[in-house]
């Protein structure tokens, strides 16, 4: 019998330690469990954790595809990687900007990091994307504008200590279950409240004392009438503000009445005044997904920070604290050259600009002076190469029929250990090892670094990501990258060595040192130190903006981009399910797809559409596609609402292109739809098409 092997969970972002066995006979990993030395978990898992770690769903790549008169057929790694650095080469000798690169959460920080210095020190290229713009960019945006500093100040330790935990646009007790069991059990203590905010009763909203339910998009309006209520009765923090903020006098000549605003949101007087008391005490405010993917998705996230800056709830047990979704996005948000070069590093600095050329051995002026485009920006820009590392844009992307029109146009390599949406349009697909096969380190939402361990071999066939993007990258630019096949702990010391001295200092952090903790919280700039609640020491704050001090926002409530009418009366909103994750690649088979998703409807809208239901079935039809859903009648869903999952590679058909301006984040959660019956279906098609073309 195989021995245990320690390694860490790469569903969702929590980071819980698991133990792996291997199969005893063949490749695979035949047991998992939770690991009870970690720290972050202490043994607790989720089932779906521990289900995809050792049994996934969906169709394994083991050999190398190439397309031959039209269809992917076997080959050697030999020839495929010669097809994919011949069609990379000939884009990039025409102009570095067109080879697009969107890499994925879903990798390690290693291989994350060793793919950002490709992409910017090899190709140079701005069209580049660490898959995180899809779902993280809001926040990140957010926190850099009110701190100066990306990721939340808080850490999973502050969660016993809070009185209040206000939920907001999130879906913890699906997307992060065992995080969501901390905050439940620490909510059985006596005074204790979870508070939820989202149009859905979710399962979330189910275990809650308290649930507020504002229209669909107007959760600024509705951050703003609490705000305004705390001003009007002066429960504020006023020594906080004076000492540790700037721009609270613009935020409060900015502010409407809270009566007024709360009407704009949807809610009632007593919704707003129970936000404003949950805001008066030790409170916890956690967003997601509702919050970040819309096109206020920055403004508004800037607001719920604005309450925790008012009240002074940015201290051990309160704080804003964005929910994760992809594994490792906070790891590919300080090493993948994304949006901020390695630690943090900004763009615009010339001098961290020449400090990265310098450790990388390349010349300055190879690397671009701004992080580019956004995802959907990229492809829009119709490159002539693309490069998919563990991501699936052709299911992932808003607009999504757009989205692979344009993947199809291009000459596309797709990288990944799971046949999906996006290889079957692949010109060169590269089959990469996945979880339980991988060595290297990830990242959690609190700024946890632990290890990845493969506690198995791997078919012949696969290699890692890491080996996959040195092998290119040696091949194109063996000035940037030497080795073939680079040893991942050798590769987490360079990263780390660039970080020495940044705001996500992780000098301090080495494999030695993991494999005897476990886990390090950056930043840790020496042997001995870890990273604890940021910006707070003793009694005073210092934060790393140009004056020291937090910065409040103005944002106001915006119309939604695309508002519902007569001819698209509902509103669809997308999200997270209990089986799935991203694209749902691991958490659904081929029958599950061609079944359709299944929309989550009120039974009121359900009885008013009654003849245009067929079999239980109806067409979900928006202003770009149409989609045949299985209806679930769900009185937790509002009256003219159509949940869907975004994890079904049908939902992003639907959805717009619309991003916020300041994140470059689409706006996946409110567009406007109608039903029309099933058979009906391909005649709104044509029509949307139509439309399209006009």
């Amino acid at each position: 019998m195989s021995d245990w092997v320690p390694t860490t969970c790469m569903r969702c972002a929590v980071g819980c330690g698991h133990a792996h066995r291997e199969v005893d006979i063949g490749y695979g990993v035949d047991v998992a469990r939770g690991d009870a030395s970690h720290p972050v978990n202490q043994g607790l898992a989720c089932a779906r954790g521990l289900e995809e770690s050792k049994d996934p769903d969906g169709e394994w790549l083991t050999r190398p595809l190439v397309r031959k008169d039209g269809a992917l057929r076997q080959t050697t790694w030999d020839v495929a990687l010669s097809r994919a650095v011949e069609g990379l080469r000939s884009a990039h000798d025409r102009d570095p900007d067109e080879v697009a690169i969107l890499g994925s959460g879903q990798q390690t920080n290693e291989a994350a990091y060793l793919l950002g210095k490709l992409a910017r020190g090899g190709f140079g290229t701005r069209r580049y994307d660490a898959n995180t713009t899809l779902c993280m960019a809001s926040a990140v945006t957010a926190y850099y504008e009110a701190f100066g500093s990306d990721a939340p100040p808080c850490t999973y330790d502050d969660i016993d200590a809070a009185d209040r935990h206000v939920i907001w646009g999130a879906n913890p007790a699906v997307a992060h279950p065992v995080m969501f069991r901390w905050i439940r059990r620490a909510a059985d203590a006596e005074d204790v409240e979870i508070v939820v905010v989202d149009p859905v009763r979710s399962e979330t909203a189910e275990n809650a004392e308290r649930h507020v339910a504002p229209e669909p998009g107007k959760d600024l309006a509705l951050a703003r009438a609490v705000l305004a209520r705390l001003v009007e009765t002066d429960r504020l923090d006023r020594e906080f503000i004076e000492t540790a903020t700037d721009g609270f006098e613009d935020l409060v000549a900015s502010l409407p009445n809270a009566a007024s605003a709360a009407r704009e949101a949807g809610v009632d007087a007593n919704e707003v005044e129970l936000l404003a008391d949950a805001l008066s005490r030790r409170a916890l405010i956690y967003w997601g997904m509702g919050v970040n993917q819309h096109v206020q998705g920055t403004e508004t996230a800037r607001a719920l920070i604005d309450l925790t800056l008012a009240t002074g709830n940015v201290r051990p047990g309160a704080g804003p604290f964005s929910l994760t979704g992809q594994a490792n996005s906070m790891g590919t948000r300080i090493c993948s050259s994304k949006g901020s070069w390695p630690g943090q590093r900004p763009f615009e600095d010339p001098d961290h600009r020449r400090a990265v050329a310098d450790h990388w051995g390349v010349p300055v002026e190879r690397l671009p002076d701004d992080s580019g485009p956004d995802p959907v920006g990229i492809l829009e820009a119709e490159p002539e190469s693309v490069w998919t590392v563990a991501t699936n844009p052709a299911a992932g992307m808003p607009e999504a029929d757009a989205a692979r029109e344009r993947l199809e146009d291009a000459f596309l390599v797709a990288q990944d250990a799971f046949h999906t949406e996006t290889t079957a349009l692949a010109d060169v697909v590269l089959p990469a090892a996945t979880w339980g096969e991988s060595d290297g380190t990830t990242t959690n939402m609190e700024r946890t670094i632990s290890r990845v361990r493969a506690a198995t071999d791997v078919p012949r066939g696969v290699r890692s990501d890491l080996e996959i993007v040195a092998t290119i990258g040696s091949a194109l630019f063996p000035d940037l990258i030497a080795d073939r096949s680079p040893d991942p702990e050798a590769v987490f010391d360079e990263f780390a060595e660039l970080t020495a001295g940044t705001l996500a200092d992780c000098s301090g952090i080495t494999y030695d040192r993991l494999e005897e903790v476990h886990a390090v919280r950056w930043p840790a700039p020496d042997a001995e130190s870890a990273g604890g609640y940021r910006y707070h020491e003793g009694d005073s704050w210092s934060f790393p903006t140009a004056s020291g001090n937090a910065i409040f926002s103005t944002g106001r409530q915006e119309a939604l981009p695309e508002p519902t009418d007569e001819s698209y009366p509902l509103t669809l909103t997308t999200a997270r399910e209990a089986d799935g994750y991203n694209t749902g690649i691991r958490s659904r088979g081929d029958e599950t797809a061609s079944e359709g998703p299944c929309a989550r409807i009120n039974p009121e809208t359900v009885e008013a559409h009654a003849d245009l239901v067929g079999n239980d079935r109806v067409a979900v039809v928006s202003r770009r596609a149409s989609v045949t859903v299985r209806i679930d009648p769900d009185e937790g869903v509002p009256e003219g609402m159509v949940w869907l999952p975004i994890h079904h590679p049908s939902t992003n058909r639907l959805t717009l292109p619309d991003r916020d301006p300041n994140s470059g984040e689409p706006h996946f959660k409110q567009c406007a739809v109608r039903l029309v019956a099933p058979e009906s279906s391909s005649e709104a098609a044509v029509e949307t098409a139509a439309r399209a073309d006009d």
